[in-house]
């Protein structure tokens, strides 16, 4: 096991800037995950740390050693990549030995380690198989079982899920995770699956643009985010953002909503985020008041999503244990409770400064 520390970590492609100033502490034993839209250099990230992209600056530290120029076997890390990278005419045994048997391991200590990693990973009846032979799932059980025999003190997953459906995508990150609690290891993986990253990590990294947006635990980044994008990108269903105008104490939203405020520097422009979870179909209970016409019901066994819009024209969606009798076309009114709202400058910076209050109630 080892901590894993970047310091002004940058990465540039010619006069391109794909990581910037970048600093983070992975804890040892930790599972972290990076993740981020497309483009937004978390896989550059990782395969710096894999030694496998030079650093163009800052100090990339591994178990308290500088790695900036050890070459990737001497790191001390195996990496499982996204398209598994298996020897297809090697069988599942002799791909998992392989580079055991190149650092020179005797016979009876590959055998041993092999048959440590196939039994953890349950993979013992495939060993006399070729790739070919395989599913989606057991070559990436194959590949996570190459990486584990070289015994590493950090584990690094390239998106390893993303060629699997949707079934076995949720059983392996599962086995994935089991594996961390087994093993313990350090663990880095990437993804641009927010889901997969709200299930498997100890610790989130939200990156965009070369940058990292917040970094905390699941529960953190879904219940603080820092800013509009976190808030929009953590989350499924995503959040839903109402524009709202600062006037004195109230906020003005769609269809004549008012709400209190207080609070120093408002801007005028401000946007409230809703989870689809926290807005609750009818008019009971206290909170933000609003309404919505429906344009479509999703039905997910105990679940309905409502996806319409407000009288602006904002897209608004709704998750709704019960929805009976909902159709496109209904007008419908929704609560939500000011604790459960978060509020975002025009710039995407929260506003936390900001106190939301029950609407006062107008005078004749």
């Amino acid at each position: 096991m080892a901590r894993v520390t970047l310091r002004n970590i940058s990465k540039s492609y010619g006069q391109l800037e794909v990581i910037r100033d970048l600093s983070l502490d992975i804890e040892d034993g930790s599972f972290t995950v990076f993740v981020g839209p497309s483009g937004c250099g978390k896989s550059t990230l990782l395969r710096m740390i894999a030694g496998l992209e030079p650093i163009t600056g800052g100090d990339l530290m591994i178990g308290g050693t500088r790695a900036n120029d050890l070459d990737p076997v001497a790191r001390g890390i195996a990496m499982v990549f996204q398209n598994y990278a298996l020897y297809p005419h090697m069988t599942v045994e002799k791909n998992i030995a392989f580079s055991l048997k190149m650092a020179g391991y005797g016979r009876a200590e590959i055998a041993r380690r092999v048959a440590e990693a196939a039994e953890v990973l349950q993979i013992g009846h495939l060993l006399g198989r070729r790739p070919a032979n395989l599913s989606g799932g057991q070559r990436q059980r194959v590949a996570i079982g190459r990486a584990i025999v070289r015994d590493p003190a950090v584990f690094l997953f390239d998106e390893p899920l993303s060629n699997l459906d949707a079934e076995l995508r949720v059983s392996m990150r599962s086995e994935i995770a089991q594996l961390h609690q087994r093993l313990t290891n350090t663990m880095i993986y990437v993804t641009h699956d927010q889901t997969e990253a709200m299930t498997m990590a100890d610790r989130i990294v939200v990156l965009r643009e070369g940058r990292i947006e917040q970094t905390g635990t699941p529960q953190e980044l879904y219940e603080d985010p820092a800013n509009a994008f976190v808030a929009g990108f953590i989350g499924s269903p995503r959040m839903n953002f109402l524009p709202a105008r600062a006037s004195g104490s109230a906020l003005e939203l769609p269809g004549g909503a008012r709400l209190g405020c207080a609070g120093d520097g408002l801007p005028r422009e401000l946007s409230l985020g809703i989870r689809p979870e926290a807005a609750r179909p009818g008019r009971e209970g206290g909170g933000l008041r609003l309404e919505m016409e429906v344009a479509l019901v999703e039905y997910l066994g105990g679940t309905r999503y409502l996806h319409g819009h407000l009288a602006d024209g904002t897209a608004m969606l709704i998750e709704a244990r019960s929805a009976a009798g909902i159709r496109p076309g209904d007008r419908l009114p929704f609560t939500c409770p000011l604790e459960a709202l978060r509020a975002f400058a025009p710039d995407g910076a929260r506003l936390r400064s900001l106190s939301l209050l029950p609407a006062e109630p107008e005078t004749a």
